[in-house]
């Protein structure tokens, strides 16, 4: 792997219950591989940043937010109970502390009474509850509505928020710092999901959905040495060529996303860095467990042996990540199960496999565009190329971007996507594997490890715990119905005008969507 951190570390059931936790650690790796120390911050200036992501179809909804131009935009302007930091550990934000139950099925958090809103006043005990409650009930479409469905009540005592689940949850302190869930301004019980109002570091001024958004700095933000930049400009930038023009020419400050074909001549450009860090980002290429072919757990078997996933690392990523073993979890979590055999490319493996689903060979169309992710079609053309081995003619159909992820994805049996990783194995699960989740993009279901997520989920003893999700992720790798090749690391550049800690977050993009409120011109 270039220019990658590996993500480790451990977190005690202790610090979860009581409101303080360790989840591992980043390191920042620059162009040369060095981790570098910055000055003291400075305050001034307006931070560009040139996005990949955003579209014309994006909405103020929380619920509706799913790519990085809203989950950015979400965390510059607002707020959330709990926060990732940096080093993985789950810091206090909105809430100044939590406690649980001894069965973790009771949460009591416990809110600052000195968070102002942009259009002033403070947030209140009611306001939390308001702001949860928008993902709930039958009616809700929220993506978030899975992660936190366990809430079975909620009240407040002063500024204090008790939530009782349908079930213990060792993690909820982390569900809730999902950026569908900031803290919003209620009214009557509800909040205006719409609004541009917020808690966080900096003010919405304008925003056009695909286009660019507008920030000023919050001048009552609560939080000390943060929030540097006296303004922030969220810019759409979908072209790769585009985004690195505008970063070499000084139009942006800031680029996601970099072009892993052309990264080696950011990295010789003046005045510019390359920032790669390896989290749990991944991309995989679901196939619809209710279609034939792929209904038969061999015919899947098959493809996950006709991938050349060291290949696609080296081609794809341009050595920017590792190998993937067809489940979502990182090698830095918690529960990553290191016991798990790792497959390789085997076609003679994958022939078994069909001749086991009664074939000799086998025709198969794959939906792919870029904007599944970076390189999405030529990784097909690579599959497609190593599945021939076998004896398996894989299609690649080129779809557009645009229009992708709502014409293709979860439309189409066979396509591509990408992840970002969810901080723990119950989320991750939960999101896109668990029957009936709203994205469970592979429509897939599978009883016994519906059954070990539940318990897992309310297991308090770490041992067993584990125990769960390594079979979990040995479920999923060999009886799952998504191929996950690879992990990608984050890979951005930015103006050596910028700095920042020497610690940079990997459970997002962009400093864990953070970049805002942590960076600041030299």
């Amino acid at each position: 792997m270039r220019n990658s951190s590996l993500i480790t570390g451990g977190v005690s059931r202790r610090g979860v219950l009581k409101g303080a936790s360790a989840l591992g650690g980043a390191a920042l790796i620059g162009p040369m591989g060095a981790g570098m120390a910055r000055a003291q911050p400075t305050r001034g200036g307006t931070l560009k940043i040139g996005l990949a992501h955003g579209s014309t179809t994006d909405s103020l909804d929380p619920g509706s937010w799913e790519n990085d131009f809203t989950i950015l935009m979400s965390h510059t302007r607002n707020g959330f109970l709990t926060e990732i930091a940096t080093d993985g550990s789950l810091v206090p934000e909105v809430a100044e502390s939590w406690e649980a139950s001894p069965d973790a099925r009771i949460w009591t958090f416990t809110i600052r009474p000195d968070v102002q809103y942009h259009s002033g006043g403070t947030v209140t005990a009611e306001d939390v509850i308001a702001s949860l409650q928008h993902h709930l009930g039958e009616d809700s479409t929220s993506a978030a509505k899975p992660i936190i469905e366990s809430i079975t009540e909620m009240r407040a005592d002063g500024m204090n928020v008790i939530i009782t689940l349908s079930e213990g949850n060792a993690d909820f302190p982390f569900i809730v710092s999902d950026y569908h869930l900031p803290i919003l301004p209620s009214t009557d019980g509800a909040i205006d999901p719409m609004t541009t109002d917020g808690c966080g570091a900096y003010v919405l001024d304008s925003i056009e959905m695909g286009v660019e958004a507008n920030f000023s700095r919050h001048e009552g933000y609560w939080k000390p040495n943060s929030a540097f930049f006296d303004g922030v400009q969220i810019i759409s930038i979908h072209d790769n060529a585009a985004r690195q023009n505008a970063l070499m020419s000084g139009e942006v400050h800031y680029i996601d996303g970099v072009d892993l074909n052309t990264v080696h001549l950011l990295a010789r450009a003046p005045s510019v860095e390359v920032l790669s860090i390896t989290g749990t980002q991944h991309y995989g290429l679901p196939m619809d467990s209710r279609a034939a072919p792929f209904s038969d757990n061999n015919i899947r078997m098959a493809l996950k042996y006709a991938i050349d996933r060291e290949q696609m690392v080296e081609t794809i990523l341009n050595g920017y990540g590792s190998v993937g073993n067809d489940h979502p979890i990182g090698p830095g979590q918690r529960y990553f199960n290191t016991e798990l055999e790792q497959k390789s490319y085997d076609p003679d493996q994958a022939r078994y496999y069909l001749q086991q689903a009664g074939v000799d060979s086998l025709d198969v169309d794959i939906h792919l565009a870029d904007a599944a992710f970076a390189g999405a079609i030529d990784a097909g053309v690579l599959f497609a190329e190593s599945a021939a081995a076998a004896g398996i003619n894989l299609n690649v159909v080129r779809e557009p971007n645009d229009g992708y992820w709502s014409n293709v994805w979860m439309q189409l049996p066979f396509v591509g996507t990408y992840w970002g990783g969810r901080p723990t194995e119950d989320w991750m699960f939960a999101t896109a594997y668990a029957d009936g989740a709203p994205w469970n993009e592979s429509y897939w279901s599978h009883e016994r490890f519906n059954e070990l997520m539940v318990q897992a989920r309310s297991e308090l003893d770490d041992n067993l715990r584990r125990e769960m999700y390594f079979e979990m992720q040995r479920i999923v790798s060999d009886e799952g119905s998504t191929i996950i090749p690879m992990f990608a690391a984050y890979v951005s550049a930015y103006s050596d005008s910028l700095a920042h800690e020497e610690e940079i977050a990997s459970n997002w993009a962009n400093d864990g969507h953070r970049i805002a409120e942590r960076w600041w011109f030299a």
